[in-house]
């Protein structure tokens, strides 16, 4: 079993008869993540799903004794006392959540729950760093406002516990994402380019001082357009077209300086990190490349259970700072090198999850290979119609006969895996669809219009 967060003992012992049947679901979900045999099938996910909401339901009948039901705990480890109870449902859930996306329930309450873990670590982080891009928050504001519809069509379908459990998630999210906004409130719009190109520098150095062999010459480069940034400046202060002094000087004039500071240290170091810290490095630079692996092969190769096991290992490694340092085992804290660059690393294999969570498809990984190759042949059909279409009708029927290929798998209309019907059939069926439209089009155009 991944690490899971540091736990207490339960807080009542009627719960622990509970706890035991919660850890057998558990157990259970682990070993159905690593059969990687066969497809996961739906029902075995609404399976493990109804056991767990069932035993949730007795949990709240011991919780509302001592006024605390499960609702209100924000959310498992993100409560302010978690005990054991918390941890390993918060375990739980979020299985179930990655095994929703996994089937190609996207769209329905459960799915929620790992993306509601991720966001909430992201913004933490984001608000720790005290940098970010009016874009990063853009996004995050987006996919609470899908998760929140998500919720609002499955009033009726889902437990009201679980759905207040989701509902007070997004909330929390939603507080941090209102502080990071008003962060930036104060900068004018003359500002914000200036601002945005020093977070991209920013993040770019921190990029570069990650990399195998660090590149000396491209971090010096980094630090030549901060200085013809500062160079704008006059009298210490950025201005307007017309020479005014725009407003946000302070949250612009302070990110250049940590620029500025964060690139001589970077160039100091050469990329080494302080030795005592470099088990915890290594371990996330293996998490980061595995994750940036999976973003780039992620249509054929991610089931989306598999990020549970990142997810944890981050979980653990975020948890084991004190008062928000990294500390060696002697106890002494991390300089501000290092200290900086786990962070990093941290915050951007969280934006790898976050990113994957949000562009999986709500198709079940029994009919990825179709749905894959249908993308792949629109991609093509549409490059084919940009460059100017085809001459001769002959030019398509490569594209033809895979499409007929993969209509013809189809058995009264669906895709069928032995007797079963994998979720995501609209999807691809819509996909199909499309695919032969642009097809048609294409040799319409080609046709003689006098034939």
């Amino acid at each position: 079993m991944t690490d899971s967060p540091a736990f207490q003992t339960p807080l009542d012992p009627k719960e622990q008869p509970i706890l035991d049947r919660i850890l057998t679901i558990r157990d259970q979900l682990s070993l159905l993540k690593q059969d990687k045999s066969t497809y996961i099938k739906s029902y075995d996910v609404l399976e493990f799903y109804d056991h767990l909401i069932e035993e949730v339901h007795w949990l709240n009948i011991i919780r509302e004794e001592h006024k605390k039901p499960l609702e209100q705990n924000r959310g498992a480890t993100t409560s302010n006392d978690p005990t054991e109870m918390d941890n390993v449902l918060d375990d739980c859930f979020q299985l179930v959540s990655l095994f929703f996306l996994t089937v190609g329930r996207n769209n329905e309450a459960p799915a929620v729950y790992s993306m509601t873990s991720t966001i909430k670590r992201l913004l933490d982080h984001l608000k720790e760093a005290a940098f970010f891009s009016p874009k990063d928050l853009e996004s995050v504001g987006q996919a609470l406002d899908s998760m929140q519809e998500t919720l609002r069509r499955g009033s009726d379908s889902h437990s009201p516990h679980l759905l207040k459990l989701l509902e007070n998630r997004l909330d929390t999210c939603r507080n941090i994402l209102g502080e990071l906004k008003s962060s930036l409130g104060g900068l004018s719009m003359e500002l914000k380019p200036v601002y945005e190109r020093l977070v991209s520098i920013l993040r770019s150095i921190s990029a570069a001082n990650t990399r195998q062999k660090f590149p000396v010459g491209e971090v010096q480069g980094f630090q030549d357009q901060l200085h013809e940034i500062q160079a704008t400046m006059v009298d210490g202060k950025f201005l307007a077209e017309d020479s005014t002094t725009p407003a946000g000087q302070k949250v612009a004039t302070d990110l250049l300086k940590r620029c500025l500071l964060w690139s001589d240290l970077v160039l100091s170091r050469h990329g080494k990190i302080d030795e005592r810290f470099k088990s915890t490095y290594d371990r996330l630079c293996d998490i980061r490349n595995q994750l940036e692996k999976l973003s780039i092969t992620q249509a054929w190769s991610l089931r989306e259970t598999d990020l549970y096991d990142y997810q944890r290992q981050l979980d653990r490694i975020d948890e084991s700072r004190i008062s928000g340092n990294f500390e060696d085992s002697a106890g002494n804290k991390a300089d501000l090198h290092a200290q900086r660059t786990l962070l990093y690393l941290i915050r951007r294999n969280y934006a790898y999850i976050y990113t994957l969570i949000i562009s999986s498809e709500p198709v079940s990984e029994a009919l990825l290979p179709i749905f894959n190759q249908l993308q792949t042949l629109r991609r093509c059909l549409l490059e084919v119609k940009r460059s100017g279409g085809i001459s001769s009708p002959r030019e398509l029927y490569p594209y033809s006969m895979k499409l007929n290929s993969i209509d013809n798998m189809r058995v009264n209309g669906k895709f069928m895996v032995g007797s079963d019907i994998p979720e995501g059939q609209g999807s691809v069926n819509s996909l199909l669809v499309e695919c032969f439209d642009l097809s048609y089009e294409l040799r319409f155009e080609a046709e003689d219009p006098n034939d």
